[in-house]
């Protein structure tokens, strides 16, 4: 039993008993299938073929992207196996008992954007359903200052309301929605697929379909220039997840059961989604002469019932991933910061906020936006922790961590009052290297161009991060770090 001391423990941060570690490799597998097969991983492959790539170049991209951050997936994972412990207790060997607040804010504020992206695609749903109804284009003309229509904006306050609604409601109902809903995913999705390779005529016309990149095509000789900041966002697309994965393999059965369920729930079902929407965004190409890489736009083109069934899935499943898979992390990471002060409820509606004035809309404008920016860019923000992370668990402990001492105010994860400023020297160093890259591309009308060095940089942005943060943090700690004699599980 470890002891409870101060504000570093209570129910939720407590490493998981005997009885709690129910978790067999199948449930991990359902996890990853549940968290995949939604809006914004069809249009992450998707962004790929309106980018110029082959319906094979994409899905070649996307399951590459998938079996590299599956790497870093297990060997957090395994933390989360072993000692029972949560992302938020696991960070405290590597930045301090004060300082892993940092990397779950960092972690946290990535999520409130991916809460932001995710009501906007519900709140799209929702005023397409009701415009199909009515017959009319709701969506109105751009307001100042927004860039959107005040029906855009008005469907998007008001999912926005829903969604706090269910968090009054508890987990349970939203479990609950996510299990109602996963046949209908998948109904929906091979619907479209069924729809595309009819309207299109056929498989072989989405598949014989040139890249742009290749000779006489729009974008000749930049395959390259585009694939590889490609492949930094499909890494980054589960780069949240990798870092707070312990959050859910601290409930696994076995090590065994966390690596052959992620394994077979991940890549696998991320291509999968990916050779859905690569033939169906291929096929509106063929059909309508452009790529339809928004699975809202697109069902908004169709007719008859299945586009009301598709828009209605759309929006309920919203709802139950958005608050699944985003909120509720980062409720409880705000939480952490103040338990007295700060619910959890508090912190949801923290999260809300956030993502409400993010105007995620702004982010989602473009395939440029979603993926080079958005994708990249907390690429480069989370990628430095990632490194950190397995550089104090695997390089210098052994995989072995004291458990007791991560939950006293006063132990051997303490450094300097809580704070280990070696860890906040490998995090700048880590980020710092691809920050004139993303303002370059963020805004570039301020900051101009980056240029060739620092471009380069960022295309590789989470690559250079990991690396860069793991090297610098290890030899820095190295024979600083306290390994216990005894693991204490």
């Amino acid at each position: 039993m470890v002891e409870a001391e101060g504000a570093l423990w209570n129910a939720d941060l407590a490493p998981t008993g005997e009885a709690q570690r129910n978790w067999r490799w199948w449930h991990f597998a359902a996890l990853w299938v549940g968290m995949v097969v939604a809006v914004p991983s069809w249009m992450l492959c998707a962004g790929l073929i309106d980018q110029g790539m082959s319906a094979l170049q994409a899905i070649a991209t996307v399951l590459l992207g998938n079996l590299i951050i599956l790497v870093p997936m297990l060997l957090i994972g395994h933390s989360g196996a072993r000692y029972g412990v949560p992302f938020a207790v696991l960070a405290r060997a590597s930045f301090g008992t004060v300082g892993a607040r940092l990397p779950a804010m960092a972690r946290a504020l990535v999520a409130c954007g991916w809460y932001g992206i995710q009501t906007w695609i519900g709140g799209e749903a929702l005023l397409t359903l009701l415009g199909i109804f009515l017959g009319a284009d709701l969506r109105g003309a751009p307001l100042p200052f927004f860039g959107i229509g005040l029906g855009q904006l008005l469907a998007f306050l008001v999912f926005w309301g829903v969604q706090l609604f269910f968090v009054r409601k508890g987990l349970t109902t939203i479990r609950k929605l996510e299990t109602w809903t996963a046949p209908a995913k998948l109904i929906a999705c091979l619907g479209l697929v069924w729809w595309a390779v009819d309207a299109a005529g056929g498989v072989g016309p989405i598949f014989s379909a040139p890249s742009a990149f290749g000779p006489g095509g729009a974008r000749e000789g930049e395959f390259w220039a585009v694939w590889l900041p490609a492949i930094t966002a499909m890494v980054g697309f589960w780069g949240t997840l990798a870092l707070n994965i312990a959050d859910f393999t601290r409930f696994a059965h076995s090590q065994r059961d966390q690596m052959l369920g992620q394994a077979l729930g991940l890549p696998p079902t991320m291509g999968l989604i990916a050779l859905l929407s690569v033939i169906t965004t291929s096929a509106t190409v063929v059909i309508h002469g452009r790529a339809i890489w928004d699975p809202v736009e697109l069902a908004g083109t169709l007719s008859g019932p299945f586009v009301l069934l598709g828009l209605i899935v759309i929006a309920v499943d919203t709802v139950s991933c958005n608050i699944a898979a985003n909120l509720v992390c980062s409720a409880f990471d705000f939480a952490s910061l103040k338990p007295s002060r700060i619910s959890y409820r508090t912190g949801a509606l923290i999260t809300a906020t956030i993502g409400l004035v993010m105007m995620p809309w702004k982010i989602m404008a473009s395939t440029q936006g979603y993926i080079f920016t958005w994708l990249t860019g907390y690429g480069a923000l989370l990628g430095p922790i990632t490194g950190i992370l397995i550089a104090d668990y695997w390089l210098l402990r052994g995989a072995r961590l004291d458990v007791g001492g991560l939950y006293l105010e006063q132990g051997p994860y303490t450094y300097r009052r809580g704070w280990n400023p070696r860890a906040l020297i490998a995090l700048a160093l880590g980020i710092v290297p691809n920050v004139p890259g993303f303002l370059s591309v963020a805004a570039p009308e301020v900051f101009g161009e980056a240029g060739a060095l620092f471009s380069g940089i960022y295309t590789y942005a989470w690559f250079v991060g990991v690396a860069v943060a793991l090297v610098s943090y290890t030899l820095m700690m190295r024979g600083r770090a306290a390994v216990p004699v005894v693991a204490v599980a």
